[in-house]
C-alpha cells in the first residue's frame, strides 16, 4: 500500500524554523572562517551540539541506547549528515560567498526526490514534481554559471558544495529507511559519535591552544553549534519522520533565497540581476511541487 505524507501546520512551522536556521548558517560560517579552519568549524559544531543535546536528553529523562546497531546507525548519520557535508561546505566557502553557497544547496531536492522515488514508499516521481524541480535548478544554474566558469578555484569549490548536497540527500533517505529512535536521543547520539571521530583530528591538526580567535568569529562559531546544528538537528529528524524526506527537501528552494540576501545585506556580498531572474524560476518551481503534493 502506498502511503502519502500530508504535512501538518506543525510540519510547516518546523520547516520555517529550519529555513531561518540553515539559511543564515552560511553567513555565520563565512564569519567563522575568518579565524577557524574547516576542520575546526566541523569539530566545534558537532561538539557544542553534542553537549547541548545530551544535557537536554537527560533533563527529559531519556537515555542513550546501548546496542551496537544503534551506534552504527548514529555513526552513519553522523558521517553523511554532519561530518562530510559540514567539511565540504566549510572548505568550499573559502572561495565562494555565503550567498552562492546557499544557492548551490538548491541542488539537493532533485537528488533527494530521485532517491526517494526508489527507496521511500509514497514518494513517487511525477512530471509535475520533476518539472517544478527542474525550474528551480534552472534558476540556480542561471545565477551560478558565470561564477563557476570564471575560475578553476571557484569551480572546485562549487563542486565541493554540490557533493555536500548529495551527502545530505543520502542522509535524508537513510533517516527514513533505517530503524528509528527518539529524535532527541538520535540527535545526541549522532553528535556524540561525530565528535569522537572529528575532534581528535582537529586537536592534532590545528593545535587550537596555540591559535588566536577573534570575538566575532568565536560568537559565530558558538551560534553555529547551538542553532543551525543542535536545535536544527532535532527539527530535522522530526520533519523527516512526520512528513517525509521530499517535503523536507523543499527547504532548499527557500534557503538559497535567505542565504543570498542575508549575505548581501549583512556581509556586503554582491546582488546581480541574474539572481533576481533565477529567484523567479525557483519560486515557480516551489509552487508547482507544492500544488501537486496537495492534489495527491
Amino acid at each position: 500500500m502506498t502511503l502519502n505524507y500530508i504535512p501538518t501546520i506543525k510540519d510547516w512551522l518546523f520547516l520555517l524554523l529550519l529555513i531561518l536556521l540553515w539559511g543564515t548558517s552560511f553567513m555565520f560560517t563565512a564569519v567563522s572562517l575568518q579565524s577557524f579552519s574547516p576542520v575546526a568549524i566541523v569539530s566545534l559544531r558537532v561538539l557544542i551540539a553534542a553537549i547541548i543535546l545530551t544535557l537536554f536528553m537527560y533533563i527529559k529523562g531519556w537515555r542513550l541506547p546501548v546496542e551496537p546497531l544503534a551506534w552504527g546507525i548514529f555513526l552513519l548519520f553522523g558521517i553523511m549528515g554532519n561530518l562530510l557535508p559540514f567539511f565540504l561546505i566549510s572548505t568550499g566557502q573559502k572561495d565562494i560567498s555565503s550567498g552562492i553557497t546557499g544557492l548551490l544547496m538548491a541542488f539537493m531536492p532533485l537528488v533527494t526526490m530521485i532517491l526517494a522515488h526508489y527507496f521511500v514508499s509514497g514518494e513517487s516521481l511525477n512530471r509535475f514534481k520533476v518539472f517544478g524541480f527542474l525550474l528551480g535548478i534552472t534558476g540556480v544554474v542561471i545565477v551560478l554559471w558565470p561564477s563557476l566558469v570564471g575560475a578553476h578555484s571557484s569551480l572546485l569549490s562549487g563542486l565541493l558544495i554540490l557533493f555536500a548536497t548529495f551527502s545530505y540527500a543520502i542522509n535524508a533517505i537513510l533517516v527514513r529507511r533505517l530503524p528509528s529512535y527518539n529524535p532527541v536521543v538520535t540527535a545526541a547520539g549522532v553528535m556524540i559519535i561525530s565528535s569522537l571521530v572529528i575532534v581528535p583530528l582537529w586537536l592534532w591538526q590545528d593545535l587550537p591552544w596555540q591559535q588566536s580567535y577573534s570575538l566575532t568569529a568565536s560568537l559565530s562559531m558558538l551560534w553555529l553549534g547551538v542553532g543551525p546544528t543542535a536545535f536544527a538537528t532535532i527539527l530535522l529528524f522530526a520533519v523527516i519522520g512526520s512528513a517525509g524526506p521530499t517535503f523536507l527537501s523543499y527547504i532548499n528552494y527557500v534557503i538559497p533565497i535567505v542565504a543570498y540576501f542575508t549575505g548581501a545585506l549583512l556581509l556586503g556580498e554582491a546582488i546581480e540581476w541574474r539572481t533576481l531572474a533565477a529567484m523567479i524560476f525557483i519560486i515557480i518551481g516551489i509552487a508547482l511541487t507544492r500544488k501537486r503534493v496537495a492534489i495527491e
